[in-house]
């Protein structure tokens, strides 16, 4: 069998023009490629910065899930205002009221609930402790009827009746109209200082619900002090 030959094939150039070493057949027929592979360790340093993250979103969903409940039960006054009219001044207030489940099932089975709402108005002394020409408080009490299945506001001898429970609770975060000084008694010049609050009455529960009264928060329903300035 004969020997293979070298075959370089001819190409033509032009005239006093000499062809690369590749095209020559000269040295390697093929240049070498050098590829340098390099692997960043993003994906490491990824992982401590994801656990890190996710250690922050559980701690902060977490705070927010222990927030829920007090953002979803009890009172708090939003406006109150006093206006003159012929019979003496005048008193309207709205409250935020939410009931916790056990309040609403306390009620469903048949256990009252009293409420009470304070007011005072005071008259600022820079010599001596501030003076009230008024202190007062206004109770209601919320009941459930099953045989008529209406729940019933009252407040002295007066009442209204409701089929759902959160129309009673809608009535009573409303304050209309309450007389709280005769014309007269703010006869003194300057601004007077009025407060507002509302509360459960756990003293006119019964002796087991005071006492768990006492440990629960679902029986510490209280609002803040409102306050605002009244110029007669």
């Amino acid at each position: 069998m004969r020997p293979w030959k070298h075959f370089s094939p001819r190409i033509p150039t032009p005239s006093g023009q000499a062809l690369p070493r590749i095209l020559r057949g000269e040295g390697n027929s093929f240049p070498t490629m050098t590829t340098t592979a390099s692997i960043t360790p993003s994906s490491e340093n990824a992982r401590p910065f994801g656990r890190r993250w996710l250690a922050m979103l559980a701690v902060a969903l977490l705070a927010w899930a222990s927030c829920l409940p007090a953002m979803a039960q009890g009172i708090a006054a939003k406006s109150a205002r006093i206006a003159a009219t012929p019979d003496g001044y005048r008193l309207d207030a709205q409250f935020d009221i939410q009931f916790t489940p056990g309040l609403e099932e306390a009620v469903n089975r048949g256990l009252p609930l009293h409420f009470v709402v304070e007011f005072e108005l005071t008259k600022p002394r820079w010599y001596w402790f501030d003076e009230r020409p008024v202190q007062l408080s206004q109770s209601y009490k919320i009941t459930y009827m099953p045989l008529l299945r209406q729940y019933r506001l009252s407040s002295g001898s007066a009442y209204q009746n409701f089929t759902r429970i959160d129309e009673v609770i809608a009535a009573l975060s409303r304050v209309r109209g309450w007389t709280v000084a005769d014309r007269g008694a703010l006869d003194r010049p300057g601004e007077y200082q009025a407060a507002i609050r509302m509360r459960l009455d756990t003293a006119q529960l019964p002796k087991p619900f005071q006492l768990n009264a006492v440990a629960s928060r679902d029986w510490n329903l209280t609002s803040d002090w409102y306050r605002w300035s009244v110029a007669p």
